[in-house]
Formats: structure tokens, C-alpha cells, sequence
């Protein structure tokens, strides 16, 4: 198979958002995946960029223009003034008001809308933005950690140069906020593996199918505590590969949330890195365009060590076990190693229970009629434009420095292993972006350090 094109997005600002003391969100679990990215040397063999925050026009394509002013404006000095607000856009004690939540939803917005337009232009075969993933939130209101959609936005986006789009979503929780915006179209299926029984957010039973125009366009694979790499390959491979073969997606969504690995702090499946992973790897083989974004994961050791398996994974190179060096080092004590150990936990999924759910999967495939056709319309622009205008990121280079970071940033290690490296060319610069300065702010120790210490 040949190489794929991987290009990859990340803001070093992202780590420095904290939710608060106590809160099992840490968006400092972004900043340690980059960190490990790096010393793996993975970053030279994709393209590094810093996407443009999303605009306020861009998150109401979806959210609602009054929530987005109340997240625009709300602050934590300014939170008794607003309790009625709070209330109504359900902000308060899952989804707390810190400093800068809107600036970090503009980055994880920002980075998947960037990820789509990349896929749109047949720039990348795959296209990676760990700070996304927020599956839980409305059209106009927060919910489980999540604010802004930026699944649902990045959809929207695909849905400009696709007629049909995949989302799946691998993470412990149902993916409530993006199967609720696509509930009654054709035009994007959405398929969710989740823990389901007394477990938030309560939703994602096998007979939600979609309604209207979207009826059996939404597939839910119901699961109970303890499901193993053997049983969830046993399950997801056989489903994956009737939908990709009924539905025919012009491109594929993944949520890749890591707190259905095995210890996740929120969690209680007992999946290793490899079983995650291999959902990539079984994706990865259909040859359709394919974003992958992060999502939940609360143990944030091995969210880091998940994503950036699963970087590995996209990328097609393989990683030692043993961890590099790398500023979050301690974390990873007392092994340092890269995978997973499985726990101890009974898999409550029995044979017999998986086989029913999936036959009953199957039925409600075989209710699909040929993959449908859409009337395309014509091509709208893009959520960013200037894609293929140089003259920008020119622009923000120093002219004394002979290859800027933005520059280098761009360059991918060639896979012949006599070639260095080197500084002898540059591929697909792209304006639309500010780039990710490969060792920006990571040796910055961020202000969620002690409280994340605590919960590593």
C-alpha cells in the first residue's frame, strides 16, 4: 500500500486551558501527545500545521447565534451577573466556565474545519486533530465537557465536496451531539460503539435508528462493562465493513476518545492501545479520505500514549515501545513503556449478546436502500479561505532566517532511509495556516501541571 498523506493539526496554546481543579477534562493531555509526537521524531513524517481559530460565523453554521455570544462573553468574573444564561446553555458544573473558553473552542473548531478543507482539496489522505473530538455538544447548549461541535463542523465542511460522509465514534460515550445534528439526513451516517445502561449521556439504544429522510442512517452498537480487543475487532471490523460497503462515504469521521481504554479514570472497558488502534488501521485500509479527531480520555497518560500510537498507526511507521525522553517524562512511571497492559475487569459482553446486537445491526442495514444519490449542488467556498495563496505565510516568515519554522514545518522526512531529511525542499505550503512550531511552549510547564500530577 502506498504511503498516505498525513497532515496534522495542533495549537500550542490548547494545553494552557484548564477547566479547573478537580475537573477530569485536562486539555494539557493535547500539549503532552504533541510532546511525545515530537520525540518520536513522528512530526517530521507529516505536515505540522497551526490552524486559524474558527470565527464566530463559522461556529454558528451550526451553533446557535445566541450561545455562541454567551460563550463569547461569559468569564468567570462575570458568571453571577449571567446565572439565568448559564442555566439555559446548561454551563455550570460538567461544563464549567473558565478563562478562555470560547479561544478554546475556536482552536478545537478551528483545528477540524482546517483538517476538512485539507481532505476537500485532495491535499492529505488523512488528516489529524487531537484537539477535537468534542462529540456532547448542542446546537445551543454545552454538555459532557463539550462546548462548541466541532465534529458537526467539520462534517458540514466534508459535506461541500462529498455527497455522503462516515462519522464512527470509538468513544466509551454515545455520540449524542453529532447523531442529534445529522438525525434525519441520509447525507452522513452516523455509527457509535459506546458503554450504554445507567451511563452518560443515556442515549445511543440499538432501536435509535434516525428518523424522516435519516431513518436507519444512525447505527448504535449498545456495550456493556469489561469489552476486550478480541471482542470489540470481532464486532467492529464485520459492521464497519457492511456500512463502508452499503453506505459507499466519500470520506470517514473517527473519534478516536481514549476513555474507552482500559484504567480511563471515567471509563470501565478494558481495550488496550493495539484494539484501539486497529479501528484506524481497519479504517485506514478502505483508501476514502479519513479525519481523525481525539475526544474523551481521562487518565491522560495513556491518552497521549493512545493518540500518538494512532498517529503511528495513520502514518504507517512503526514506534518502539519503549518511551523517548520527553518533557512529561515522569508521567509514564513506573514502565515508561508505550502500551497498555489489559486489566483484570470480566468482559459482561457475552458471545451470545454481541452476536444478537450485531445481527440485529445487520437488519437494520439491509433496510438502506443503494447507497443515496444527492442532488450535489455547486461547490460553496471553503470555511478558510486563501488556501493556495502563498503569499501569507511568506508574509509572518522572519526574512533573515533562511528556513523559517513554517517552512520546515511543511517538509516530510523521505521514506528512503539514506535520505536525511534535509532542508533540500518543501511540499504543499499552505497559507491558510500559522504553523506549529515544532518545540513551541512545550518545555513551558502549563498551569494544569500539579493538577494533572495528581490525576496521572
Amino acid at each position: 500500500m502506498s504511503k498516505k498523506r498525513i497532515a496534522y493539526y495542533y495549537d500550542g496554546d490548547v494545553g494552557n486551558y484548564y477547566y479547573g481543579q478537580g475537573h477530569p477534562m485536562k486539555p494539557h493531555r493535547i500539549r503532552m501527545t504533541h510532546n511525545l509526537l515530537l520525540n518520536y521524531g513522528l512530526y517530521r513524517k507529516m505536515e505540522v500545521y497551526r490552524p486559524v481559530p474558527a470565527s464566530f460565523e463559522e461556529m454558528t453554521k451550526y451553533h446557535s447565534d445566541d450561545y455562541m455570544l454567551f460563550l463569547k462573553n461569559i468569564r468567570p468574573d462575570n458568571m453571577s451577573d449571567n446565572s439565568k444564561q448559564m442555566s439555559r446553555f446548561n454551563v455550570g458544573e460538567d461544563c464549567p466556565v473558565f478563562d478562555g473558553v470560547y479561544e478554546f473552542c475556536q482552536l478545537s473548531c478551528g483545528g477540524s474545519l482546517a483538517a476538512a478543507c485539507k481532505l476537500n482539496k485532495n491535499h492529505s489522505d488523512i488528516t489529524i486533530n487531537w484537539m477535537g473530538g468534542l462529540h456532547h455538544a448542542k446546537k445551543s447548549e454545552a454538555s459532557g465537557f463539550c462546548y462548541a461541535n466541532d465534529i458537526v463542523l467539520g462534517i458540514l465542511e466534508l459535506l461541500k465536496h462529498h455527497q455522503r460522509v462516515l462519522y464512527v465514534d470509538i468513544d466509551i460515550h454515545h455520540g449524542d451531539g453529532v447523531e442529534e445534528a445529522f438525525y434525519t439526513t441520509d447525507r452522513v451516517m452516523t455509527c457509535s460503539f459506546h458503554k450504554y445502561g445507567e451511563y452518560f449521556p443515556g442515549t445511543g439504544d440499538i432501536k435509535d435508528v434516525g428518523a424522516e429522510g435519516g431513518q436507519y442512517y444512525s447505527l448504535n452498537f449498545p456495550l456493556r462493562d469489561g469489552i476486550d480487543d478480541d471482542a470489540y475487532e470481532k464486532i467492529f471490523v464485520p459492521v464497519m465493513q457492511r456500512v463502508m460497503d452499503s453506505y459507499r462515504p466519500g470520506a470517514v469521521v473517527l473519534q478516536c476518545g481514549a476513555d474507552s481504554l482500559t484504567g480511563d479514570r471515567l471509563g470501565c472497558f478494558n481495550l488496550t492501545l493495539r484494539g484501539h488502534g486497529k479501528c484506524v488501521e481497519f479504517l485506514k485500509t478502505f483508501g476514502v479520505p479519513l479525519m481523525l479527531l481525539g475526544g474523551g480520555g481521562y487518565t491522560i497518560r495513556n491518552v497521549s500514549r493512545c493518540w500518538t500510537y494512532e498517529t503511528s498507526v495513520a502514518l504507517g511507521a512503526e514506534i518502539s515501545n519503549e518511551l523517548p525522553y520527553n518533557d512529561y517524562f515522569e508521567y509514564f512511571g513506573p514502565d515508561f513503556k508505550l502500551h497498555i497492559q489489559p486489566g483484570s475487569m470480566t468482559n459482561q459482553n457475552t458471545r451470545e449478546y454481541l452476536e444478537k446486537t450485531q445481527i440485529r445491526i445487520f437488519e437494520h442495514l439491509r433496510e438502506l436502500p443503494a447507497a443515496p444519490s444527492v442532488q450535489m449542488q455547486p461547490i460553496r467556498d471553503d470555511a478558510i479561505s486563501g488556501m493556495d495563496d502563498g503569499s501569507l505565510l511568506e508574509d509572518h516568515t522572519d526574512p533573515d532566517q533562511r528556513l523559517p519554522t513554517a517552512i520546515k514545518d511543511k517538509m516530510v522526512e523521505h521514506a528512503s532511509e539514506f535520505y536525511d531529511g534535509g532542508n533540500e525542499g518543501t511540499r504543499d505550503i499552505q497559507s491558510h495556516k500559522r504553523t506549529a512550531d515544532a518545540g513551541e511552549n512545550d518545555a513551558k510547564k502549563p498551569k494544569t501541571e500539579p493538577e494533572a500530577m495528581d490525576q496521572a
